[in-house]
């Protein structure tokens, strides 16, 4: 809700009726009530000599009676407006700012950078997908109802960091924790690289070797190394 909207339904809990300035002449009445405030008031109290809280109320005492003697006009219907509260009303859940939320899955609700997780209590265990109110009061306390009901409700705890794998960890060549690498010769047992128990041949015999073939070359006396020789035809 905006704040207009919270201001009149403040008003409609508590059984004011709003009357809005929609004559010109009602909203140039209001306009130079302030105008009179911050202009004509500003300067009475530099006059006066007025520099703490306690010398500008003495004079705004003495300001208001010379302001309405020359200004006020008689109510249309004599007497006072205002009524007494009514029992039962608590001020602090009407005046306030109060928004709808819909409690999520974990039980949790969030307003801004709240999250309030929302305890167990004595007709239901959780309050998953349920519509809920949040009071937002002017002391800065959050309160949850349900159903003009109080929910228990409590700080929720951080949420946990999801655990993703990470990019660039695939085809690489593990290494110890000493940053050596481990590798795997021909025959099964395993040799260390850069000073470790293994030669420098073995880690160089059991690395692949980039651009050769790993077919067996023909001996010196295979029949692929005998020159072709070239007959003629015996049918001819």
């Amino acid at each position: 809700m905006s704040g207009p909207t919270q201001v009149g339904r403040a008003l409609k809990e508590l059984g004011i009726q709003s009357i809005v300035a929609l004559s010109p002449q009602a909203k140039g009445r209001i306009e130079r009530l302030w105008g009179t405030f911050q202009d004509r008031l500003v300067a009475e109290l530099r006059l006066a000599g007025a520099t703490t809280l306690e010398e500008a109320n003495q004079l705004l005492w003495a300001f208001l009676p010379r302001y309405n003697a020359r200004f006020a006009v008689p109510p249309a219907q004599a007497g006072s407006a205002y009524r007494p509260l009514e029992s039962g009303v608590c001020l602090q859940e009407v005046l306030c700012f109060k928004y709808q939320r819909t409690v999520a899955k974990d039980n949790t609700v969030k307003l801004g950078e709240h999250t309030l997780q929302l305890l167990p209590g004595p007709d239901r265990c959780s309050y998953a997908r349920a519509r809920v109110e949040i009071q937002e009061r002017l002391d800065g306390s959050l309160v949850v109802t349900y159903q003009s009901n109080v929910i228990a409700s409590r700080d929720a705890p951080p949420q946990p960091a999801a655990l993703r794998a990470r990019k660039g960890s695939r085809g690489k060549v593990p290494t110890s924790p000493v940053g050596l690498e481990l590798l795997v010769s021909p025959n099964g047992v395993g040799t260390q690289g850069k000073g470790g128990a293994g030669s420098g041949q073995e880690i160089e015999d059991a690395r692949p070797q980039a651009g050769k073939a790993s077919v067996p070359k023909p001996g010196p006396h295979h029949p692929w190394r005998k020159p072709l020789l070239v007959t003629k035809s015996l049918n001819r």
